[in-house]
């Protein structure tokens, strides 16, 4: 049995209406807490999220019987916790269970000290999340900020598009390592595998994966020689080439060994199948691994670009080089977003092997489709192509894309317009919001997979979107004291 919320309160609970904040703080927490104490309050704005929760439930689960599960808003407010404060689930978990004002906003009682989260509930419920799902809270919010804002029936969104980096949770990959990884994952479920079906022959795993490291380690660190002696340098890099062929010598005799065992292994139950399956994919990358470092290291040769894997468990992993001072590359995936004058993010796009100038025109068309009012957008110069200025402007009312390379003299009369200029210098407004999403969560994403990366990253948004609406009306309640504690000095 699962409810969204139990609206049945307790002895000594008290109302998330009634929870009481210090507008004097800057923490993130707060102001976090505040937006979603908004979004609870309001009747029509709670039905709207409370419907898009629903949805986390499988259409063929009961949700009248078995055993209770987490309420869904309490997903929804240790989901957006996480982000906003970017957290791990360990931290989670410990300011879940011991912080008093969360607590109240997750409906239990101060002198509740039963109900405790345990950790893996927290990872299995928050995990509940879709991008569409999520996507469909964030428009509810951001409609609802509009209003907060003051934003006029008639007024025109006008906007600002960027994308930026978001680092997947990954080790610097070269050739060498990522074959360690495959031996080590491989040598380790071999060990699980003939431990759960009480075989042996890869009792000394540890052995082998210590062994298998300390060959990694000995081609790791001999470095060319610098020096000037075609001799001298030689010997090095024929000392380079033998321990790099002692090492996938090493690495071959393991997938070997591997294979000998799958020759002798009785019929398996499901747990032992899907590790099967998993050794299989190892050796795959293993063999990969093999084969390039006997191209770079014996044969001299570039291993082209498209051929190269950064992570063998977050195999969605691109090598990104944007040309930023002191960040010559990120791992990770780009990801587009979409602000408003009111510096909420209307709608994000995880990239994959997409350039800027792939997406400009789709960011606008999907922003217009969830705010039809959306008008006008500025963009930076790599979102310019000569398809991108042409549709753009049939789609907008005012576009603002600086052209690359030589421009015409029309087109040098647009750019160096007071207008175009000065929509130009607002644009830089959007690195704020990037930087702000960086801050909470969306810097490195924890999340496995890619769509735990595309649930992580719509996450964020989320919670971005209401801490900004808890920061609105932060300020709206501090105004609101200034003004009486002004009236009382008069009075006095």
């Amino acid at each position: 049995m699962r409810k969204i919320i139990d609206m049945q309160m307790k002895i000594g609970e008290t109302a998330i209406a009634s929870i009481q904040f210090d507008p004097k703080s800057r923490d993130e927490i707060p102001k976090l807490l505040r937006g979603l104490q908004a979004i609870y309050c309001n009747r029509e704005v709670r039905d709207q999220v409370f419907e898009a929760l629903a949805e986390l439930i499988p259409p063929h689960i009961d949700i009248k019987n078995g055993r209770r599960g987490m309420d869904l808003w309490k997903i929804l407010v240790l989901g957006a916790l996480r982000l906003t404060c970017n957290w791990d689930y360990d931290k989670l978990h410990e300011i879940a269970n011991n912080h008093m004002t969360l607590r109240q906003m997750l409906g239990h009682a101060r002198m509740d000290a039963t109900s405790q989260y345990e950790l893996q509930t927290l990872k299995d419920n928050i995990s509940l999340f879709t991008p569409e799902i999520l996507d469909k809270i964030n428009q509810i919010v951001v409609k609802y900020g509009h209003q907060i804002a003051g934003k006029k029936k008639l007024e025109k969104l006008t906007g600002s598009c960027d994308s930026f980096v978001v680092e997947t949770d990954v080790h610097y990959p070269t050739d060498i390592n990522l074959l360690f990884d495959a031996i080590r994952k491989m040598v380790t479920l071999m060990m699980y595998i003939c431990r759960h079906i009480d075989m042996s022959g890869w009792r000394q795993g540890k052995h082998h994966i210590r062994k298998a490291k300390r060959f990694y380690r000995r081609a790791q660190q001999l470095k060319n020689s610098s020096s000037k002696d075609k001799v001298k340098r030689a010997e090095r890099e024929q000392l380079i080439i033998d321990a790099h062929n002692e090492y996938i010598d090493l690495a071959q005799y393991y997938i070997d060994k591997v294979r000998q065992t799958f020759i002798s292994l009785p019929s398996a139950d499901i747990i032992t199948q899907l590790r099967l399956e998993a050794v299989k994919m190892y050796i795959v990358h293993a063999e990969r691994q093999i084969d390039q470092i006997r191209r770079r290291v014996v044969h001299d040769e570039t291993i082209p670009h498209p051929e190269k894997v950064f992570s063998l468990f977050e195999p969605h992993t691109e090598w990104i080089s944007k040309g930023k001072a002191g960040v010559p590359v990120e791992l990770g995936l780009k990801v587009c977003i979409v602000k408003d004058q009111y510096d909420f993010m209307l709608h994000h796009h995880v990239m994959q092997n997409e350039t800027d100038d792939k997406v400009a025109v789709l960011m606008i068309e999907e922003t217009q489709r969830r705010f039809p009012d959306f008008k006008s957008c500025s963009f930076d110069k790599g979102f310019h192509s000569p398809y991108n200025q042409e549709k753009l402007q049939d789609l907008l009312e005012k576009v603002v894309l600086p052209r690359k390379g030589r421009l015409s003299a029309i087109n040098k009369e647009i750019e160096n317009s007071e207008e175009f200029r000065a929509a130009r210098r607002k644009h830089s407004a959007v690195e704020s919001s990037i930087s702000a999403l960086e801050n909470h969560g969306l810097d490195r994403c924890l999340d496995h997979g890619i769509k735990g990366f595309k649930r992580y990253v719509a996450l964020a948004v989320v919670a971005r979107n209401i801490q900004i609406l808890g920061n609105m009306l932060q300020k709206k309640e501090i105004k609101r004291l200034r003004r009486q504690e002004k009236m009382e000095r008069k009075a006095a």
